[in-house]
């Protein structure tokens, strides 16, 4: 089986991530393309994380879930648990909310931080509800996950 590969109009994988999609924009979620997608996949998940925290692994920015089998994720994902845009996928806590965060540096950091998107081709829809974190996904995914790939974005402030 080919391994998915992910990529974006918005920016290269390891390039910088455009303003509109930080928090000192617009904050919108950025255009995804998923290639080379197992006939058996039945849904899709993705997990943002900022991997250059201070005295953390990572930092959680975006959880969502029960995306149906596509080749594109949309960009503009809006605000809210259930996203009518994508089939009622679900958005989970991440960051405090039910939407996407993108990069938003305090004004003390001055470093580059990486942004990794993880995306989960599932074999099935999972039964997780919007209140959800981080560790339940992965928890509700085991077993579940045909495919996996990734891309990650920079942003400095």
């Amino acid at each position: 089986m080919k391994e998915m590969e992910i990529i974006s109009p918005s920016f290269i994988n390891n390039g910088y991530m455009p303003k509109k999609h930080t928090g000192f924009d617009v904050d919108i979620s950025p255009e995804f393309q998923l290639l080379n997608l197992s006939d058996n996949v039945v849904s899709i998940a993705i997990i943002m994380d900022d991997l250059d925290i201070p005295l953390r692994k990572a930092l959680n920015h975006w959880l969502i879930w029960n995306i149906p089998k596509t080749d594109k994720i949309p960009e503009n994902i809006p605000y809210g648990s259930s996203v009518s845009l994508l089939n009622n996928a679900i958005q989970g806590v991440a960051y405090g909310r039910n939407r996407y965060r993108g990069p938003k540096q305090p004004v003390f950091v001055r470093n580059t931080h990486r942004y990794i998107f993880n995306f989960y081709a599932l074999d099935c829809f999972l039964n997780l509800d919007s209140h959800a974190k981080k560790k339940d996904l992965i928890e509700t995914m085991s077993g579940h996950i045909i495919q996996q790939g990734s891309i990650t974005g920079k942003y400095k402030r």
